[in-house]
């Protein structure tokens, strides 16, 4: 072939590799793909026959009655309901959007003071980047652990500060994300003592709550080993410079960096705050979203007080940090709008039903694993752990029992796929809160997040085989 037959390949090749990369980039924006998948789902409203269980109220919850599925009167979603869906679900996921223009503000706040900063700054410049292999690690069981006990949502406070620890180590915000909402969301999927969704589950199939400790602590603290190793060797390569400067990036040299009085007041109060959080979450019934979103508020306050802020200059604080994350804030509100055209489409209890009639005549143990993939499916339309153990446990467990499956085994294909999946649905409101704050957009998280959930999952199949050879 000739030298000028090879250069009209090559033109060609880069011609093409161009169109594809500027298709690519029409695409890459969140937005759309939460708006193709309310299509799909309004389409689907006209396939899938309509069709609700029975629920009874059973200590103070609705619980689904196994047996009583029937199906209604079609009731498909019309293309003007797709957009009267979009402020539907605005409504619906107003706590969530709420608490990221609050904790926009509240950490835009704290930008300006620099406190969180220079504390940042002065703690690695102590441990030295050159160990920042060693924080990864640490700061991902460190997150892992806050998932483990505090809960998902809970933590949204939290995920800032990975940011800054990435941005100290010479880092781009997407490897704070996969620290933060990746430590704290596998924490909270494969968590030991998870009220949600071990808790719940347990208790409707009345074994003892958070038995079968061992084997999920175990697996947790495998997953969260697997993903910081994942962070290190895949992760930082690609990631290793820090995005534009912004309010959640280092904007000094790491010599630099020192504590004065007022920082170590505002860090105390940051940090005495997330700890009421915490605890809050753990001791008081009811403790959520909205008590959350009070706490960041009074932490803005306080601060605002520490610095002697005048009123106005607060307030315009606390504005430009939630105008910085309107973005994020409302495309949750739009992946809201998924579960509204669902239930105006009676589809979910269809989607459930014929899920989990799908085990019937299958091995006991490939059952448990379809079990976890079933759950990974439902939790895109039922997000919410308890939401989804009270609305498939008693379906499932007649299911497990006919089957001859352990309810702890049956309950640990649940936990892994409502859990794990939270990470990537579109329908997971802590999910595109956390990543709001961070920065990172949902289709970029879905790019450096997806090769891992695979692996977590095979793992997590690999202990629910375990399981099933040791008569867990």
């Amino acid at each position: 072939m000739d030298k000028v037959s090879l250069n009209t390949i090559e033109r060609e090749g880069a011609l093409e590799c161009k169109k594809l990369t500027r298709w690519y980039k029409k695409v890459d924006d969140p937005m759309a793909i939460i708006f193709y998948i309310l299509i799909i789902v309004a389409i689907l409203t006209y396939i899938i026959p309509s069709g609700e269980f029975q629920r009874v109220l059973a200590n103070g919850q609705m619980e689904v009655v196994t047996g009583s599925y029937t199906q209604i009167k079609q009731t498909p979603v019309n293309l003007f309901d797709i957009f009267v869906a979009i402020p539907k679900g605005l409504l619906a996921a107003g706590q969530y959007l709420f608490i990221v223009f609050i904790a926009g503000g509240l950490f835009h706040l704290l930008s300006k003071t620099e406190a969180l900063e220079n504390a940042i700054g002065t703690a690695v410049k102590h441990i030295g980047t050159k160990r920042r292999h060693l924080l990864i690690y640490l700061s991902v069981y460190l997150y892992g652990i806050f998932g483990v006990a505090v809960g998902f949502e809970n933590n949204i406070a939290l995920v800032p500060i990975a940011i800054l620890i990435s941005s100290a180590l010479g880092l781009s915000n997407v490897v704070g994300a996969c620290i933060a909402v990746g430590g704290i969301g596998v924490g909270f999927a494969l968590s030991p003592i998870n009220p949600y969704t071990i808790g719940v589950a347990q208790h409707m199939a009345q074994l003892p709550i958070f038995s079968g400790a061992l084997l999920r602590t175990i697996l947790v603290f495998i997953t969260l080993s697997a993903l910081a190793y994942y962070i290190v060797r895949f992760v930082v390569p690609k990631h290793s410079e820090q995005s534009s400067i912004n309010d959640l990036s280092l904007k000094k040299a790491l010599s630099d960096y020192k504590m004065h009085l007022k920082d170590w007041l505002v860090i105390s109060t940051l940090f005495l705050g997330i700890a009421a959080i915490a605890l809050g979450s753990i001791f008081v019934e009811g403790w959520y979203i909205n008590q959350i979103a009070a706490v960041f508020l009074v932490i803005a306050f306080i601060v605002a007080f520490i610095y002697r802020y005048p009123p106005n200059y607060f307030i315009q604080l606390m504005m430009e940090g939630a105008s910085r994350v309107t973005a994020g804030a409302l495309v949750i509100g739009l992946a809201a709008s998924i579960k509204i055209i669902l239930e105006e489409g009676h589809i979910i209890d269809t989607i459930v039903f014929y899920l989990s009639g799908s085990l019937d005549n299958i091995p006991v143990v490939i059952s448990a694993v379809m079990m976890s993939v079933i759950q990974g499916v439902i939790n895109l339309f039922i997000p919410g752990g308890s939401g989804q153990a009270l609305a498939t446990m008693p379906i499932l467990l007649p299911v497990a029992s006919l089957i001859g499956m352990s309810k702890q085994l049956m309950i640990l294909a649940f936990q892994v796929g409502d859990g794990l999946t939270n990470l990537i649905v579109p329908t997971s409101g802590g999910t595109l809160a956390m990543i709001a704050l961070a920065r990172v957009s949902y289709t970029n998280w879905l790019k450096v997040i997806f090769p891992f959930m695979i692996f977590a999952y095979l793992l997590s199949w690999l202990f629910i085989i375990i399981g099933y050879v040791i008569g867990w």
